[in-house]
């Protein structure tokens, strides 16, 4: 195989594969992701969705059926896709979020049509862009804004098809969050204290934990705006 395949043995731990298997997996492509944290669009069809049993197959369901990553059309099963992507795919009518679960791994969670038009994306840092500020993304991407009321692990709402924000989380204390890493990835919690780089957060079971800022993404005030999947 080429430079662009890798044996799943070799395969980051967040991808929900078998180990033992010896087949080999396309990489997803450089872009808005880092690979350890993302997928390709051929993983996501033929093992987490089930939609297609090989690489033939998933490349014609790209180039023929309408798929859309965030609301843009994919053709490439290259294509990186990773956390809090909207996956649509208009053939079968159905909606996907890419979070992560309870044992760190990628999943696609199937979400409502109302739900896939929200998109939340965590402020990675922030650069000065003339006389304007830049606000960069955890998934890669990145808005100018006007005036810079944001802090770095903030999220900021926006709409599929469009680039401006929409709503604005603070990393506070009362807003909940949804754990992207860590010993509890895929719980969600409200944020109690910050202190330096740690959070202290309750479960809904009241139970309190501590973790790194760098695992918390702000996923709504009193509840999540989107659906999560937290079992």
């Amino acid at each position: 195989m080429g430079r662009n395949h890798i044996k799943t043995m070799a395969a980051p731990k967040s991808w929900p594969v078998e180990r033992k298997s010896k087949k080999f997996i396309l990489l997803p492509e450089p872009g808005r992701h880092s690979r350890n944290s993302s997928i390709s669009l051929n993983f996501l069809l033929i093992t987490m969705l089930g939609v297609a049993e090989s690489k033939k197959e998933t490349t014609y369901i790209a180039k023929e059926k309408e798929i859309t990553v965030n609301g843009s059309r994919v053709t490439r099963i290259s294509y990186p896709i990773g956390l809090m992507d909207v996956i649509s795919i208009k053939d079968i009518k159905k909606n996907y979020r890419i979070l992560i679960d309870r044992k760190g791994k990628v999943i696609a969670k199937e979400i409502k049509a109302s739900d896939s038009s929200i998109l939340l994306h965590r402020v990675k840092g922030k650069s000065s862009v003339n006389g304007k500020t830049q606000l960069n993304f955890l998934d890669g991407t990145n808005i100018i804004v006007e005036k810079d009321s944001y802090k770095i692990g903030d999220t900021v709402i926006t709409e599929v098809g469009k680039n401006d924000i929409k709503d604005h989380l603070k990393l506070e204390k009362g807003n909940t969050i949804f754990l992207i890493g860590g010993r509890h990835s895929g719980e969600l919690g409200k944020i109690e204290n910050i202190h330096e780089n740690k959070i202290i957060y309750k479960t809904k079971e009241n139970e309190m934990y501590e973790t790194l800022k760098e695992y918390a993404f702000v996923v709504g005030k009193d509840s999540p705006l989107i659906e999560i999947q937290n079992e």
